[in-house]
């Protein structure tokens, strides 16, 4: 069974971790919630504090080889405290070298500046990081779904399900592949 690796802290958008996790799930594919701390995380949902989700495994747990692909929600708090973390910039970089699917929505991007994998890539975002992902060397676009490689990436919760459908699609290809 393929397995997706969730990265994320307090503050993730809720819609955003929740809508592609349960995509991936009805697809066939495990899910695993890594973040800084053991427990749970607190997502934001729209105004305010949202649900919490139970955390999996810390960071400082993870073995990339064991996972597939990695999934990095948005939310303003939870993308900006992660890319503080040495450890969770350093798993973004191990599946950029490994080739694996990384998929990035609204400003999960900001971790794909941090870990300095955007330079030449066509990528989308939020608007408030286009100029971040600009200066990183990403060739920014303004669409539903920028696909560049392995590298995936939406610009906000409307554009969820194809998001969901990129990244399976690409999960699928690469158990084809297998």
């Amino acid at each position: 069974m393929k397995r997706v690796l969730i990265l994320a802290t307090d503050g993730f958008e809720q819609s955003e971790l929740m809508k592609p996790r349960e995509a991936l799930e009805k697809a066939g594919f495990e899910t695993t919630v890594a973040s800084l701390e053991d427990g749970e995380i607190r997502g934001w949902a729209e105004k305010d504090w949202g649900d919490e989700v139970k955390v999996d495994i810390t960071v400082d747990e993870v073995g990339t080889g064991d996972y597939d692909a990695l999934l990095l929600p948005g939310g303003q708090i939870n993308p900006d405290v992660l890319r503080m973390n040495e450890r969770a910039v350093n798993i973004v970089r191990e599946f950029d070298r490994d080739g694996k699917p990384i998929a990035a929505i609204c400003h999960g991007p900001w971790l794909l500046v941090e870990a300095d994998v955007v330079k030449g890539k066509t990528v989308t975002s939020w608007p408030s990081i286009r100029t971040d992902l600009t200066n990183a060397g990403g060739n920014v676009v303004d669409k539903e779904v920028a696909e560049d490689g392995h590298i995936i990436t939406s610009r906000n919760p409307d554009d969820i399900p194809a998001f969901s459908k990129a990244l399976i699609a690409q999960l699928e290809k690469v158990t084809e592949a297998a």
